[in-house]
């Protein structure tokens, strides 16, 4: 199977082709094109949904053109249409304008082309870009049942998978994601957005220790998150700075990244202990976090050494078609182009 996905959920605009072989449990990489927008919020510090739709009907037609270019399978090197099985999009949620470029597009090429659709939600697309294998990866024996923690800018949630086809949403973040977190605090320390992989950055060269920052529901029951408390604890400590240095940023990053990475880490391993999970699968942008991987692994290997730890490459955790297309490739449920829509509200459930 040979599909070319679609993903405009926000300000990348991403095209696709992915393929899966039926008696195989992984989808290959074939091409994978993303252009974002996101220097032109860096401006603003923050999504601004108008340009970001903009920027898509800018991008959509080229990546597309691009995805199909830099395919190798074939004689000639070009993507023949005959070739593809289907067509898949992100249906949602995300940015509404954003969202209908895809679809719009998706849509159009499937009516021109007669290839089905494949709706894809953008939420389990990113838990599985874990399924997905380049050139230079062997395939992941990843065995279920299995504990999805998808943790990005708009998402921290955590679903057992039974499955291919049984999803349970365990629970999710009450108020600020934890890549939301993280941009709010770099906001409060003056650094560019998106502030995660910069703050990642500083806290290299920052002591942990320094500050004591909350670590949100850590002991809660359930399976919930916060982190709008960790972030006005942040803020007051920021008051209390008369002058801010580059180590007292490093130091206060340092800090609130430990806070956030065992608040995740602590519920995840909960949540995987109770579930008798085999896999433990990390998703969304917030998985390329490297101190969040190294003490996912140390405290896996301590806690529950028979459980198996999978990250996506950390170019697959943020917003990609590849994902969408591994996505589809599992779960071929076809529509005719006429009966897709856009839906920005889309969840689990």
């Amino acid at each position: 199977m040979k599909i070319l996905a679609i993903e405009t959920s926000c300000d990348e605009t991403a095209a696709a082709i992915v393929s899966k072989n039926p008696k195989e449990n992984f989808g290959r990489v074939l091409s994978n094109i993303v252009a974002s927008s996101l220097a032109l919020h860096s401006k603003t510090g923050g999504i601004i949904p108008d340009i970001a739709a903009r920027e898509q009907l800018k991008y959509i037609i080229p990546v597309v053109e691009k995805a199909i270019e830099n395919l190798p399978s074939t004689k000639d090197g070009k993507l023949r249409i005959e070739d593809l099985d289907a067509l898949a999009v992100t249906q949602g949620p995300g940015l509404i304008g954003s969202l209908l470029i895809g679809v719009e597009t998706v849509k159009t090429l499937a009516y021109l082309w007669k290839k089905p659709i494949i709706p894809v939600n953008h939420l389990l697309a990113h838990i599985y870009a874990n399924w997905l294998v380049t050139d230079t990866q062997k395939p992941k024996a990843i065995k279920f049942p299995a504990l999805a923690l998808l943790v990005s800018g708009g998402h921290t949630d955590l679903v057992v998978i039974k499955n291919h086809k049984n999803f349970k949403w365990l629970g999710g973040t009450r108020d600020d994601a934890a890549g939301e977190a993280f941009d709010k605090i770099g906001r409060l320390l003056n650094l560019p957005y998106p502030a995660g992989p910069i703050i990642e950055s500083y806290a290299l060269n920052g002591d942990e220790k320094s500050f004591s920052f909350p670590r949100p529901m850590i002991g809660s029951k359930d399976f919930d998150f916060s982190f709008s408390g960790l972030k006005a604890a942040v803020m007051r400590e920021v008051k209390k700075i008369k002058k801010m240095d580059e180590k007292t940023k490093a130091d206060i990053a340092a800090s609130a990244q430990k806070s956030i990475v065992e608040v995740l880490v602590r519920k995840t391993i909960k949540a995987a202990k109770k579930y008798d999970v085999k896999s433990i699968l990390l998703g969304g942008g917030v998985a390329a976090n490297q101190k969040l991987r190294e003490t996912f692994e140390k405290r896996i290997k301590e806690q529950i050494p028979i459980v198996k730890l999978f990250c996506p490459e950390k170019s697959l955790c943020t917003d990609n078609a590849a994902m969408i297309g591994a996505y589809a490739a599992f779960h071929p449920e076809k529509k005719s182009w006429n009966k897709i829509t856009a839906n920005p509200e889309l969840y689990f459930d």
